[in-house]
């Protein structure tokens, strides 16, 4: 999906000195303050009241000057911007959460936080072999054009960023602190990297040290801005378990790498898929799933047909085919096809029939 810049007032950032963007963000940032821990509370407020500086005089409360002046230094020296609840740069995915966040703070590109993406997560002290399993996937899921959420943590996490990174695809890392602060603190270069393309974001107040209940909230958001959940190593007791609870209760599809039975990391993965979870044993497993995922008609409406969606309709006019039929006339694998061959069929260029022939729809005219 291409970035585009979002207007002035959607993006309220610390930089801009003019009175009205001041006054907003300032706003902003004590509702954030007040309701970080609450985020049901706020989104209650602003569903009613609009903004943040409605809702603030609706509760009879004023703003600090002095904390939220403290608030934007921090803000401008992290070279961060502020989302608001009711901007449209706010990711639509996140919006649908009863417990959204307020405000979300942002380094890199905000337009990160609202593509197509998949969450990879999984143990901290991970395996060769699950750190292995989770940068192919990403690298994979990256290639096909997905951007790849994960929590910025050791093992896993930093494993996801650093493969879709590498396969020059963007990542979005969720943090338990505050934007201004990278945790842990080995990770300064990754998150420099990862906002570079895509974005670190954190719904806590700047200065925010993290702290073991930020993380099940910070979960929330990995499940919350992504199309599916891949949880690659998860020990029986497990924040990657709560992250696929949060995406369960989301009504995201959570799939889970199977592992031996008698290993430690694998016990977590192996309880999800007792329960329910999707197998995952490549990542095309994940992109056959999405690509029978309905998206929004203004989702559906919005996307157009690139060089690759060209080429995939040229190829299927000779005849229908598989999608293994389709990766060998194309000479591309079929993790590559899967995310263009999804948004045709969202936009109804092309369907599956019941023997897996996929066939063109729209004519020529059409596009």
């Amino acid at each position: 999906m291409e970035s585009r810049p979002f207007p002035a007032a959607d993006v309220l950032d610390p930089s801009d000195r003019r009175p009205e963007i001041t006054h907003a963000l300032d706003a902003w940032l004590a509702l954030q303050e007040r309701f970080a821990l609450d985020p049901m509370r706020a989104v209650e407020l602003l569903n009613e009241h609009g903004a943040a500086p409605t809702a603030l005089r609706a509760l009879g409360a004023e703003v600090d000057p002095r904390a939220v002046a403290g608030a934007r230094k921090l803000l401008r020296g992290a070279g961060a911007v502020a989302v608001p609840y009711s901007s449209n740069a706010y990711p639509a995915r996140l919006r649908a959460l009863v417990d959204a966040p307020p405000l979300l703070l942002v380094r890199g590109d905000a337009s990160a936080l609202g593509a197509p993406a998949v969450a990879i997560v999984g143990s901290r002290a991970c395996t060769a072999y699950g750190r292995a399993v989770a940068r192919h996937f990403a690298s994979e899921l990256a290639r096909a054009g997905l951007v790849i959420v994960s929590g910025l943590a050791y093992g896993i996490d930093a494993a996801a960023h650093r493969a879709a990174l590498d396969a020059g695809g963007r990542s979005v890392a969720v943090s338990a602190c505050g934007i201004d602060r990278t945790y842990p603190a080995e990770h300064r270069g990754l998150a420099s990297k990862i906002a570079a393309s895509g974005a670190l974001v954190s719904e806590f107040p700047p200065a925010t040290h993290p702290r073991r209940e930020f993380f099940p909230l910070r979960n929330r958001l990995i499940s919350g801005m992504s199309m599916a959940l891949l949880v690659v190593e998860a020990r029986e007791r497990s924040g990657s378990l709560v992250t696929a609870r949060h995406a369960a209760n989301q009504g995201i599809t959570v799939f889970a790498v199977p592992g031996p039975i008698d290993a430690a990391t694998s016990r977590g993965t192996n309880r999800l898929l007792r329960e329910g979870a999707w197998v995952a044993t490549e990542p095309a497993d994940l992109l056959a799933e999405l690509g029978s995922s309905a998206a929004s008609p203004a989702e559906q409406h919005a996307r157009g047909v690139d060089d690759r969606g060209r080429a995939i309709l040229d190829a299927l006019r000779d005849a229908p085919a598989t999608r293994d039929e389709l990766a060998r006339r194309l000479g591309a694998s079929a993790a590559v096809l899967a995310l263009p061959l999804l948004e045709l069929e969202l936009t109804r260029h092309v369907e599956e029939d019941r023997d897996g022939q996929l066939r063109v729809v729209a004519s020529r005219s059409e596009l």
